[in-house]
This record gives C-alpha cells, structure tokens and sequence, in this order.
C-alpha cells in the first residue's frame, strides 16, 4: 500500500503487511512467486501453509486457483491476511483459518505452498501427505541453500519426489511432487 502501482506487472498485488511476513520483496517470497508462474493453477486446490500476509494465496487466486486455503497459527497473520484478500478483491474467495496442519479438516490439495522456515518443515514432513494426492505439487521455501539437502532427503523419504530448486541470495525454494 506504500508504493505507487506498478502498471508493468502482470498481477499487481496490494499487501499491507504490518507486522507480517510476505511482500514479494524477500528472496523466498519472490521465488516462491517466480515458481507459480510456471504451475498451472486453473481449477486447482491449494493450501498456502504459513501464510503470513496471505500474498501467495492472493496470487494462487490470480492464477485461477478453484479452491484456496490459506491458514496460519498467528493471529496477527490471520487478519492481516484477511486484510489484504479485500484490498486485492478476494474477500470470500480465500479461507483464512488460524491453526497448523493439523487443524485442517482431512481434504487433499493439488498445490501446496509452505514459506516458512526448515525446522517447520521438517516437523509437518509426515503429515503433509495427509493434504495431497498423487501428482500434487509441494513447493517449499523459507530455506537456506545448506539445508537443501536436509529437506531433500526429508522429504523423499516421506513420499515425494524431488524436482529441483532455485536459490537467491542465500534461501531456496525446492518444488516437489507426491508419489
């Protein structure tokens, strides 16, 4: 909201984001986003896991996403990101919820974007199956390049297949997909 538009862009997205994470200015936001372009989200389910201000999920529904969760535990996020659907024409077209994984009603996902950070990957690696189908995409950062290997293996280990990565300015954004 500070900025002036930017009539260049192909999806101009307001965010206010207050004491929340996600402008699209950091390294893992803008790869994250940079991702999404090259995902085809028409009529597709997706989760934004941590959505912080609520930007990913707001670009999910750009790219003509049919269904879009966006949950996170803080309850700063949940209003920011509830703020910042209505500053972008969204409100009612994304779920916000305040929880974790866990508070999730049992429903698979096609897409599933998590910027947060390795040691909440990590934690959830087991339980992200329980969101996905065969062939979902999980695309992950919050990363740093010396624990790509780490959530590799984690994650292979646990029913994806690795597909490859980005890196920018010390993070990683890693895309896999579920066996």
């Amino acid at each position: 909201t500070f900025h002036e538009p930017i009539v260049t862009t192909k999806h101009e997205i307001i965010i206010d984001p207050k004491m929340s994470f996600g402008t699209g200015h950091h390294a893992t936001t803008y790869m994250m986003m940079k991702a999404m372009e090259s995902i085809d989200f028409k009529n597709k389910t997706v989760l934004d896991f941590g959505s912080g201000t609520g930007i990913l999920a707001i670009l999910a529904k750009k790219l003509f996403s049919n269904y879009t969760l966006a949950i996170d535990n803080d309850e700063w996020c949940f209003n920011n990101a509830k703020e910042n659907t209505e500053l972008n024409h969204f409100e009612g077209q994304i779920d916000l919820a305040i929880g974790s994984l866990e508070s999730i009603k049992k429903q698979s996902f096609d897409i599933v974007l998590a910027n947060i950070n390795k040691h909440i990957l990590l934690q959830y690696v087991k339980d992200f199956h329980n969101y996905v189908t065969t062939n979902s995409i999980l695309l992950l950062s919050g990363i740093l390049i010396e624990d790509i290997e780490d959530i590799k293996f984690a994650f292979e280990k646990n029913g994806f297949i690795y597909k490859k990565h980005e890196v920018r300015e010390g993070w990683a954004c890693c895309s896999f997909v579920s066996k």
